[in-house]
């Protein structure tokens, strides 16, 4: 691990402040103990992002310390492009089965007939239509009169779930009534029904996001399903590892906000940490530029893959409430990060017109640029700033991996 610090830190054994921030090929880590910065780099481990994390949190943590460990994580959005999720069922009212995949009328591009919109996360045979027992439009008035026998009614589409979770091997459930963003009492009481009878995790929608526009608000809450058993795993694994290790305190999750969650609500609600990673940059920006005194003004976090800006204002970075991710609407706060396919992984090659073009495809992680010598063998923007002199051909990469200029220069 790359380490640099300040050599006039005292013997300080108080609590101190560890971030770590998780991206495709490096996890970097920040340490703040009141008296002086430790920063370094660690090679991602993409199987568990924790075995990272807590090799980067033992080589800065200082021997019989303690940390409290703020966590920016990739682990939802990674799951959600490569479409590792849960097999996810969607439960809603009898007639709305096709919401999800109908959506808005707006076209992906608006002058290309051949561009298609994301597949929904629950496709056609995961998609259950139920009749929940309510007294006449009630719900439709935002007032919720519920019909007699309604318990008994809960339990039988409870039942019928729980048989389509077993017989088409759901992984996770995403409950959708139509209105119960402005009376969530059925959807709720059905959901804690649903948990008591399945051993898969439940999202009710109402619980998600709890606000009106139905097709936002079901693709919300199929997100969430789908990402739950994912991320709840990374969450448990690393709050063992942590545990274990002795000298981490509390652990708190960047939320796409910008904000902090505990580890229980990040595993409950995965679609709210889908901008973990970006949104501490936009964070980290906003924070500089007011120790400069500069209050608007545009981050730019460039990574292997992509790079994301964002505006901030006043000191405050802009937040949306209704974007797209990987073509999923979603209704959860997030910093309004703008994203592009240049990063230092970003591949070059030439038009059919041979003019020269960069992007948006990506060597990744793994092989990586051609200089990181695992195996990749197209020329990028890292083995562009290897050729041109811009990185030091012998410096190391989080201390371990040598760059190769041969192969740089042989990728081009």
């Amino acid at each position: 691990m790359a380490i640099e610090t300040d050599t006039s830190a005292t013997g300080n054994q108080a609590p101190t402040t560890l971030g770590v921030d998780v991206g495709g090929t490096f996890t970097d880590i920040a340490m703040w103990d009141g008296s002086a910065m430790v920063v370094g780099k660690v090679p991602s481990t993409p199987h568990d992002q924790s075995d990272g994390v807590m090799a980067g949190a033992r080589a800065a943590v200082r021997a019989g310390g303690r940390a409290d460990l703020l966590h920016g994580t990739t682990v939802a959005t990674n799951a959600l492009l490569e479409r590792r999720g849960a097999r996810t069922l969607l439960v809603t009212d009898g007639g709305f089965e096709s919401l999800i995949e109908i959506a808005r009328q707006d076209r992906p591009s608006l002058y290309d007939p051949f561009a298609d919109r994301s597949v929904p996360l629950a496709d056609d045979g995961m998609r259950l239509g139920v009749e929940v027992p309510l007294a006449g439009d009630g719900m439709r008035l935002g007032v919720e009169v519920p019909a007699a026998g309604l318990d008994d009614g809960l339990d039988a589409v409870a039942a019928s779930v729980a048989a389509a979770v077993r017989d088409r091997t759901a992984e996770a459930v995403a409950v959708c009534l139509m209105y119960s963003y402005a009376a969530p009492g059925v959807e709720r009481a059905l959901a804690g029904r649903l948990r008591q009878v399945v051993d898969v995790p439940v999202s009710a929608s109402a619980e998600v996001v709890a606000e009106f526009r139905e097709y936002e608000r079901f693709s919300t809450a199929v997100l969430n399903a789908f990402l739950s058993p994912e991320v709840s795993r990374y969450m448990g694994s690393l709050a063992a590892r942590a545990g274990q290790s002795g000298f981490i305190d509390e652990i708190s999750v960047m939320r796409s906000s910008g904000g902090l969650v505990s580890l229980d609500h990040a595993s409950a609600f995965p679609a709210s940490i889908l901008l973990s990673g970006p949104a501490g940059g936009v964070v980290a920006a906003a924070a500089l530029g007011e120790l400069m005194g500069c209050h608007t003004l545009i981050s730019f976090d460039m990574g292997g893959t992509s790079t994301d800006v964002c505006r901030v204002r006043s000191g405050r970075p802009e937040v949306t409430y209704n974007r797209e991710i990987a073509g999923h609407a979603c209704l959860m706060p997030s910093v309004a990060v703008h994203t592009v396919g240049a990063g230092g992984g970003s591949v070059a090659w030439a038009d059919r017109g041979g003019a020269l073009r960069v992007g948006p495809r990506s060597a990744g992680a793994d092989p990586g640029p051609a200089c990181y010598g695992r195996g990749g063998a197209e020329p990028t923007v890292t083995d562009a700033n290897l050729v041109l002199g811009r990185l030091d051909p012998g410096a190391k990469l989080a201390g371990t991996m040598e760059l190769r200029s041969d192969l740089a220069r042989a990728a081009f």
